[in-house]
């Protein structure tokens, strides 16, 4: 989720620390040490031998009125232990509760959006009825006990499940109502929670700031709607004909194979209407494989444009991309094409993995949330943040679904690659951009008390604090450590991360020990003074002895060194040196200068490096 500055409330943090290999060792809080010593995770980045997750299969079919709101739904849902465990208790996350009366919460609901929270009307465990009135609910989290009959291990459970709840008006948190006819519904269904090598059971609840930690499952739902009501969601449309008149499947059917932007349906679509099959409502059927979850839009007059692409060289494989909006919103009408671009960037030049998904589809919405498949985008005005908004959401595609992240604890680790994706393809898409985002805060916060470790727990933090930590300055880690090993050893070791956890739940160690492993070098220090370490971003330029300049680190953290040079006759040079260069030094460098030319002067600094002095930065002939 790309946050703005102004959402953030500020409240209390607690540091937290995390390990890396052997060299520089850093400290091993004792439940991540024990993943090894169990056999789960290893040192070199691998998942272990005796690695486990636990997985589920679901088939949701829900109705949704749009007049009143209202969500009704029954489930199926097979659990399979994978865990070398007994489970005495099974807990579910009703994400919806986040709007229930006197539910804990870090952001703000309007009074008519407070509710009773999501009714389980109904459940069966195995096909035998369980007492819904016994259930311990707390919030957003529901445990189901099992202490008669546990779960064994490598053994399934199967639940049926009749729920239901009035969608938010307001309030829209990732979720809601968009307009008179629009909606965005996401977290709609009771989902088992994660059990893993690490937690157990994730009880974190669901507090409205910190993100989301699912399974990869596997899901078949249908959505009943309204004739003339569309719909959009995670996952394969498995019966068109059913739902959309002929024209519009046909549609559907070539923007898969053709590269050009094409109206699925336009505004002459929309006046005309018989776009849905003339049943009185109509449900959509849809499928999707090993993700961690499903989300949906729903529009009654939305423009729907489409493309799609290769994203496999190798295979052909091409991936569709699709925009819907209200065409009231002009920015819009560009995002299909910014949507394209980045997964063509995504695929080809930044990860330079192929785009794992059949489709992406942004949704003009209320937020700016990432779902699989799925982006949630509100329009904005400016040409740059529209561009900066779609790449950052759709570049989550990787971190946190591909890669199986702990974003409640660990939001760093898809945040940060998200903002570092927007800073990288925003100018592959119009190179006139420079995208600062979350640079400001750096360079403001960098030293202060609320600059804390970019590993603090996500759970301990909020606000300012939070969003540096979740969005920048891990972007500016990643970024360094790219520059430093090049881009061939760079993807090495990125790849080598795709390879080990893709479909995983990686823990940092997991990401840090993949790059060393990958890319043959031990970045330990590097990942130690930036990620784990304090200190203050702050360079200066010291003596210049002739042709040797003193370059200053007042502040510990390792910054590229970026000089500019202006020489008497006018002439300038560039001089870049990566974050290496501190490897063996905390304090001082020295830099050859080779040009025989008289120097007039001297600006250290670049666009991301901050540094919370600028005022010793420039040097000039007096």
């Amino acid at each position: 989720m790309r946050y703005l500055l102004k959402l953030f409330i500020l409240i209390g943090i607690v540091a937290s620390s995390v390990n890396v290999i052997a060299q520089n060792a850093i400290a091993v809080p004792l439940n991540l040490k024990a993943t090894y010593d169990k056999g789960t995770r290893t040192a070199d980045g691998k998942p272990g031998r005796q690695y486990w997750q636990n997985k589920a299969n679901y088939s949701i079919s829900i109705n949704f009125d749009p007049s009143s709101r209202m969500i009704t739904g029954t489930e199926d849902i097979t659990y399979f232990n994978e865990s070398p465990d007994s489970l005495k208790e099974i807990l579910f996350k009703l994400y919806p509760n986040l709007y229930k009366k006197g539910a804990p919460r870090l952001m703000n609901i309007q009074a008519q959006d407070l509710t009773d929270g999501m009714k389980i009307e109904q459940m069966t465990i195995n096909n035998e009825d369980q007492n819904t009135a016994r259930l311990r609910i707390d919030a957003t989290n529901m445990s189901v006990g099992l202490r008669q009959k546990p779960l064994p291990p490598k053994q399934q459970l199967v639940f049926s499940i009749k729920f239901s709840y009035q969608l938010n008006k307001t309030s829209h948190i990732r979720t809601g109502q968009v307009d008179d006819g629009s909606f965005f519904i996401a977290y709609f269904f009771p989902r088992i929670a994660v059990y893993d090598d690490i937690d157990g059971w994730n009880r974190n609840p669901y507090i409205g700031t910190q993100e989301f930690y699912n399974d990869f499952c596997n899901f078949k739902f249908n959505v009943t709607v309204p004739k003339d009501y569309l719909v959009w969601a995670t996952g394969d449309l498995t019966n068109c004909s059913e739902v959309l008149n002929e024209k519009f499947c046909s549609r559907i059917k070539q923007a898969e194979t053709n590269d050009a932007i094409i109206n699925i349906i336009d505004s002459t679509d929309l006046v005309n209407g018989n776009i849905t099959a003339a049943n009185a409502i109509n449900t959509w059927k849809f499928e999707a494989g090993n993700v961690t979850d499903v989300a949906m839009g729903i529009s009654n007059h939305y423009t729907w444009q489409s493309s799609s692409l290769v994203v496999d060289k190798s295979t052909g494989r091409r991936t569709r991309v699709d925009a819907v909006f209200n065409t009231s919103h002009k920015d819009y009408f560009k995002v299909a094409d910014d949507a394209r671009k980045t997964v063509e960037a995504m695929s080809f030049r930044f990860p330079k993995w192929p785009y794992p998904y059949h489709h992406e589809t942004v949704f003009d919405g209320l937020d700016q949330m990432e779902y699989p498949m799925m982006v949630n985008d509100n329009p904005v005005e400016d040409r740059a943040e529209s561009i900066e908004l779609t790449d950052h959401e759709i570049f989550h595609t990787m971190f946190p679904f591909y890669m199986g992240i702990n974003e409640t604890k660990y939001g760093w680790m898809d945040e940060g690659w998200a903002t570092i994706g927007e800073w990288l393809i925003s100018p592959m898409i119009d190179s006139t951009l420079v995208d600062e985002y979350g640079m400001s805060g750096v360079n403001n916060t960098s030293g202060k008390e609320i600059d804390l470790p970019v590993t603090t727990l996500t759970t301990q933090l909020d606000g300012t604090a939070m969003f540096i930590n979740s969005y920048p300055k891990p972007a500016l880690g990643y970024l360094y450590v790219k520059d430093l090993l090049g881009d061939d050893l760079f993807y090495k070791g990125l790849h080598n991360y795709f390879r080990n956890w893709s479909g995983k739940h990686p823990m940092p160690f997991d990401f840090f020990n993949s790059m060393n492993t990958g890319s043959g070098k031990n970045l330990n220090w590097f990942w130690k003074r930036w990620f784990f370490d304090g200190g203050v971003a702050d360079l200066a330029i010291g003596k210049l002895n002739g042709k040797q300049l003193i370059i200053e680190n007042k502040g510990d953290k390792p910054l590229p060194v970026d000089l500019t040079i202006t020489f008497a006759d006018g002439s300038t040079e560039k001089i870049h040196r990566s974050v290496s260069v501190w490897e063996k030094s905390n304090r001082t460098i020295s830099l050859n200068i080779a040009s025989g030319k008289a120097i007039k002067k001297i600006i250290l600094g670049s666009t991301y490096v901050p540094d919370v002095n600028k005022k010793d930065n420039v040097w000039e002939l007096k």
